[in-house]
């Protein structure tokens, strides 16, 4: 891989590297298993992969304090695992088991946790954009100096409920950060097909929103960014707007074969721009870590995400019983 520079790294430690590398190694490792889960058959339905995007969920992540919440689409289970999800737990749910975290019945789209803030796992497109502003409302009504990261892609973008957002985020000063994973396909159009806009952050512009660019194969960059908005939204100025640009290597979801675009683009993407062969170089090149040291994380990684697979094959699928759990019921008067 050709070196390149990174933006932000005079500032980072050799243990902070180790573990942004960790963080990513974990979800491509997590990833490429779910995949091989998919194709065995033991998981059902939809199946979003995250390989390519790393860095931007790892970056931003390391920009948050305790109590900030996260929202998401559901290409979700990177932003699991970033939180702090147990691996057991999110591969159990996309497997249908009892044992995922909600119970099996949520599947790959739609998993939660209240004890590490992460609020969904949406499969409707640009759904959780309003609702990334409610939690952040909430946050303000109780003054409690809380931030929400409100992620969705360059295809939600074009949704009228995202602007519909833009505008009582900034009228209400909501501490909301709208992150746009820009990976330039949506489901399989090229961003440059669906949109006029020379960017999608400054969208923000006619609502008063500020925002910029970032490098989403560069964690650092990613990181430094992420800092400048929750700074911005913790001093009460209201919402900020960042485009991070990445790249998924993986199709749409596991039934898309990605014909859209060349197979050298992909490879190129991987030899020359890869977010977690950066993180190794830095580590390799400024003494940080060994090769030897890298490959013993690998392993420690794949034990790790074994187990999870593992767990997910031994947990029990959900009782009958649970079809009535966990679900709304109206009251409705007896015919006497």
């Amino acid at each position: 891989m050709a070196a390149r520079k990174t933006s932000a790294k005079s500032n980072i430690s050799g243990e902070e590297l180790l573990n942004y590398y960790r963080d990513m190694l974990l979800i491509r490792r997590f990833e490429e298993k779910a995949g091989q889960l998919y194709g065995m058959g033991l998981i059902g339905g939809f199946c979003h992969l995250y390989i390519g995007q790393e860095a931007v969920v790892v970056g931003l992540e390391a920009a948050a304090e305790e109590g900030d919440k996260r929202i998401t689409s559901y290409r979700d289970h990177g932003h699991m695992l970033a939180c702090g999800m147990d691996p057991k737990g999110v591969m159990a749910e996309l497997t249908g088991r009892e044992g995922g975290y909600s119970k099996g019945k949520g599947g790959s789209m739609h998993m939660f946790s209240r004890e590490k803030h992460f609020y969904g796992g949406h499969g409707i497109v640009g759904a959780q954009v309003p609702l990334g502003a409610g939690l952040a409302f909430a946050d303000k009504y109780l003054g409690n100096d809380r931030v929400t990261f409100t992620y969705f892609g360059d295809g939600a973008a074009n949704q009228g409920q995202v602007y519909e957002t833009y505008n009582m985020a900034m009228l209400w000063s909501l501490p909301v950060i709208f992150v746009i994973e820009n990976n330039k396909y949506a489901m399989g159009t090229s961003v440059q097909r669906a949109t006029k806009s020379p960017s999608l952050w400054e969208r923000g512009a006619s609502f008063g929103i500020p925002g910029e660019e970032v490098d989403g194969m560069d964690v650092l960059a990613v990181k430094a960014a992420g800092e400048k908005a929750v700074k911005h939204c913790r001093a009460g100025k209201g919402p900020y707007i960042l485009e991070v640009m990445t790249y998924r290597y993986r199709g749409h979801s596991m039934s898309d074969p990605a014909k859209y675009r060349t197979r050298e683009e992909v490879q190129k993407m991987r030899e020359e721009r890869d977010a977690i062969e950066h993180v190794r170089e830095l580590l390799l090149t400024g003494k940080h870590a060994s090769e030897d040291d890298l490959k013993g994380i690998d392993k420690e990684i794949k034990a790790i995400v074994n187990e999870a697979a593992d767990f997910s094959r031994e947990s029990p699928e959900p009782a009958l019983e649970e079809l009535w759990t966990d679900i709304y019921a109206a009251d409705v008067p007896q015919e006497a």
